[in-house]
């Protein structure tokens, strides 16, 4: 065959089989002059393959391209938008979305539930509207400690998200940054002023009863009490009440 009828694509594949079989016979030839050399040209190729080695490793670390840190900006745009797909709102079963959402609240996905502050005008049987655009019933399942858990029925349908981290208030520190989207959609964003066992007091501005404030890293850190601007129940009160409804209403 002539070599000037063959394709781009045939003579790269004939270059690297050349180089391959250049490398393999210079490797064999290498290999075999230095077992007749002398002791001393050994010892030198040694060294120069030692060096270059060396030179080689301590010069790779900086040669590794790091991806930057996210930016704080992206921390708190991220966490506020996985904040927001686990917003509830509360209708009253029986006018469902004709009337005004009673009150909001957020689903905790790995227990099927939705969390909010406890309130006397809260419905037993409610109506959820998920942040998807869907609407599941829901039962009234226990109130304790300022919260108040929603149950659905085991073969309710219902939104695939990922599952929310609760925060115990012993891990949190004073400044910690805080964010939350309250009742009426708005971000807002402040710092852990203290913690005790009333509640975490915050410096966000009120948020309204049952809205989720998270961390950076979208961790649920307590909901609006509702009582006092910047205060939350903590999410140590929501894990105790998830512990004690051991079983979920079946007859929503």
């Amino acid at each position: 065959m002539n070599i000037e009828e063959l394709s781009k694509s045939q003579l790269i594949l004939l270059t690297i089989l050349v180089n391959f079989v250049t490398s393999v016979a210079t490797g064999i030839l290498t290999v075999s002059l230095l077992d007749h050399s002398p002791a001393f040209v050994t010892q030198t190729v040694n060294r120069v393959v030692e060096r270059t080695i060396e030179t080689v490793a301590q010069a790779a670390p900086a040669a590794i391209i790091q991806a930057p840190a996210p930016s704080n900006q992206d921390l708190v745009t991220t966490a506020l938008g996985e904040s927001a797909t686990r917003a509830v709102f509360i209708y009253t079963f029986e006018t469902g979305t004709s009337t005004p959402a009673v009150s909001v609240g957020t689903y905790l996905a790995k227990s099927r539930v939705v969390a909010t502050a406890a309130q006397e005008a809260l419905p037993k049987q409610a109506l959820i509207g998920f942040s998807d655009g869907s609407y599941v019933v829901a039962s009234l399942a226990r109130e304790d400690g300022g919260v108040a858990v929603y149950g659905f029925a085991d073969n309710a349908v219902l939104p695939k998200l990922g599952a929310a981290t609760l925060i115990d208030p012993s891990k949190l520190k004073l400044g910690q940054t805080v964010l939350a989207i309250g009742a009426d959609g708005s971000a807002a964003t402040g710092i852990i002023a203290r913690v005790n066992e009333k509640g975490i007091y915050t410096t966000l501005p009120d948020i309204g009863a049952g809205s989720a404030a998270v961390d950076l890293s979208g961790n649920l850190i307590g909901i609006g009490a509702g009582v006092t601007p910047g205060l939350l129940i903590s999410a140590s009160k929501i894990n105790t009440l998830l512990s004690a409804t051991t079983t979920a209403p079946k007859g929503s």
